[in-house]
C-alpha cells in the first residue's frame, strides 16, 4: 500500500521512461530491451480477467510504473498500490483542520486514474517467479470493490491487510496459483522467471514507465 506526500503545488504530474541498468554488450535485444510496465499491464490484464474476485477492477484507470531501488536487497518494499482517491471514493478529507486533495495522475489521453501500482526494481524482479506472482495478486487485491479509487477495506484495526499479513499473503499465493492453474499463456509471465540481472542478460536492457508520486494537495483550513 502506497503513501502519499504533502505538497502545496496542484501540477499534474507526466510520465517517463526510464532505462534501468547498463545495456548488456553483445546482445540482440540491446536496442530494444524489455519494456517492464508494458508486459506487466498484459499480465495483469491476464489475471484480472481469469479470476472473478478481480472482475471488479478495470486496468484502463490504474496506472503502472517502476521505482529503482537504491541497492539489491531483498528486504523492503517489493510493489505497492497507492488510493488516488480517500475514504469512499471521495475527493477531498479533513486532516488536523486542513482539507486536502490528491493530484491528480493522467495517462496519456488524459484520463484520471483511480490506482497507482508501483514495482521497485531490482528489487522486485529477485524474487522467486512464484513470490512475483503472489506479489502483483497481493496488491491488485487492494483495490476496492467498488474501485472508486478507495482500497479495500477489511474488518479490524488494520483494515489494509486484516489481523494478518502472513496470512493474507498466504491467501495471495493460493488465489496466483489458481490462476496458473487456468493454463494462461506462458509468454505473458515468462519475464518473471528471470531475476533483474538475468532480464537483462535476455533483453539487453530493461526499462519502464516512471512516474512522480502523487502529493496532498492543501486546499483550505477548516474554519
Amino acid at each position: 500500500m502506497g503513501r502519499l506526500a504533502r505538497q502545496p503545488s496542484a501540477d499534474t504530474p507526466a510520465s517517463d521512461t526510464q532505462r534501468l541498468g547498463t545495456p548488456t554488450k553483445g546482445t540482440a535485444a540491446t536496442t530494444a530491451g524489455l519494456d517492464f510496465t508494458r508486459h506487466m499491464r498484459l499480465l495483469c490484464e491476464d489475471i484480472v480477467r481469469r479470476l472473478p474476485e478481480l472482475h471488479h477492477i478495470n486496468l484502463d484507470f490504474v496506472a503502472i510504473r517502476v521505482c529503482q531501488t537504491r541497492s539489491r536487497a531483498l528486504y523492503g518494499i517489493h510493489a505497492s498500490m497507492t488510493p488516488l482517491r480517500f475514504r469512499d471514493g471521495a475527493r477531498t478529507t479533513v486532516r488536523r483542520g486542513r482539507h486536502w486533495t490528491v493530484r491528480p495522475v493522467r495517462d496519456g489521453a488524459g484520463r484520471e486514474m483511480l490506482y497507482l501500482l508501483s514495482f521497485y526494481l531490482p528489487r522486485f524482479c529477485d524474487q522467486p517467479c512464484a513470490e512475483k506472482l503472489a506479489t502483483i495478486v497481493h496488491e491488485l487485491w487492494h483495490i476496492g470493490p467498488r474501485f472508486d479509487g478507495d482500497l479495500r477495506r477489511l474488518a479490524g484495526r488494520c483494515y489494509a491487510h486484516g489481523h494478518s499479513e502472513a496470512a493474507y499473503h498466504r491467501q495471495m499465493r493460493d488465489l496466483a496459483q489458481r490462476w496458473l492453474a487456468l493454463n494462461p499463456a506462458a509468454d505473458l509471465y515468462a519475464f518473471l522467471s528471470h531475476d533483474f540481472r538475468g532480464l537483462r542478460a535476455q533483453y539487453g536492457a530493461v526499462f519502464g514507465t516512471t512516474i512522480p508520486t502523487p502529493k496532498l494537495i492543501l486546499l483550505s483550513s477548516v474554519a
